[in-house]
């Protein structure tokens, strides 16, 4: 008998998808130091390089989205599943897992399938507050579905389903006593009041659009901003901000450190994907969502409405951020009862050890 556990996970495409992904593999080897770990992606997607880099080997699926842009795109896309379902059952054939895993993403799919196929049992682990069209047919033969929002039951068997969260990059929500070297790194005063802006790792259009549009309101309000832009976007932004609008302001392409950036921030303004709103209940500070209207069944919206449900945050919808976006956010500024509330709601729905909750569930399903 093999003791020593054998593991796939399987997605990406988004940082969304990959960081939990290897926070899961990172739980399992604190676990259990032995446990072999394969994971598997989609080829050309951004897991191919951000899993090798923490140290995981990636086997690569020439899988694809369904392109709603582009009808002569798709004509691809029945070979291209069939190819991956026959390639996962190979992997599954050689690699010989005890259990699989499914964090979302292109690859996701194929893996799942192939591995219900093979009789191997898999846990599927649902981030966000709507559940896809792949999970909720996966989730029929699914041992364990981990979700981090109520009323999952809506779309998998009540008995499979384990309220777990989504687990965070715990170098980002680590803020206690970070303040200080905050403001010291962004080079701004901890006597004013600072707003953050991110917009996921490739920004956010909407977001940066709404900010320039009111420029001139953060600069006369005397208020800082610390400001993801997105490396696609910065070039533009960098060009129209003029010096009068530098003292106050640090816009950047990416934040390298995320720690720094939450611990400066009186409040937060955010796109709604699923592994972004796990930080943000863990760091607990007050946000405001706005949902990107671009991603697959709308499903930002929802997770910003659920916690929108529980008073836990401002919700701004994209169509309206141009022009409301700012002002909302220097009102929230200068209201401390609103903030607090915020901040209190969203802090309660904090699950700070997902990543340890799911690998011991991953590793039940494996015996």
């Amino acid at each position: 008998m093999r003791s020593r556990k054998r593991i796939i996970i399987s997605g990406g495409g988004t940082g969304g998808h990959i960081f939990p992904a290897i926070a899961i593999a990172n739980a399992l080897r604190k676990i259990d130091a032995t446990t072999e770990i394969l994971f598997v992606g989609a080829l050309g997607r951004m897991e191919m390089e951000r899993v090798p880099a923490a140290g995981y080997r990636i086997i690569g699926l020439n899988i694809q989205g369904i392109q709603r842009k582009s009808i002569w795109r798709n004509l691809m896309f029945p070979f291209k599943l069939l190819g991956s379902v026959m390639k996962s059952i190979r992997i599954i054939n050689d690699f010989k897992p005890d259990a699989a895993v499914g964090v979302g993403g292109y690859a996701s799919g194929p893996l799942l399938y192939a591995a219900s196929m093979k009789g191997v049992p898999y846990l599927i682990q649902e981030q966000n507050s709507y559940a896809g069209v792949t999970n909720k047919k996966l989730g029929k033969k699914a041992k364990k579905i981990c979700v981090a929002f109520d009323g999952m039951e809506q779309f998998f068997p009540a008995g499979k389903v384990v309220k777990t969260g989504n687990p965070v990059r715990k170098e980002s929500v680590d803020i206690k006593g970070k303040r200080e070297k905050a403001f010291e790194e962004f080079k701004l005063s901890p006597d004013k009041k600072t707003i953050l802006v991110i917009g996921g790792s490739l920004g956010a259009r909407t977001l940066n659009n709404s900010v320039m549009a009111d420029l001139k309101k953060i600069v006369a309000a005397d208020v800082q901003l610390i400001w993801q832009t997105g490396k696609y976007y910065f070039p533009e932004i960098k060009d129209e901000l003029r010096d009068d609008y530098r003292a106050n302001i640090r816009a950047m392409e990416f934040l390298n450190r995320m720690d720094l950036a939450y611990a400066a921030a009186d409040v937060i303004i955010s796109r709604a994907g699923a592994g972004t709103i796990a930080e943000l209940c863990v760091v607990g500070k007050p946000v405001i969502l706005v949902p990107s209207p671009n991603v697959a069944e709308d499903h930002q919206t929802k997770n910003a409405k659920a916690l929108v449900n529980d008073n836990a945050c401002e919700y701004v919808a994209d169509r309206k951020a141009v022009a409301d976006l700012i002002d909302t956010a220097l009102l929230l500024l200068n209201d401390e009862k609103k903030k607090k509330t915020l901040s209190d709601n969203i802090s309660k729905l904090a699950l700070p050890n997902a990543d340890e909750v799911i690998a011991r569930q991953v590793l039940e399903i494996s015996e």
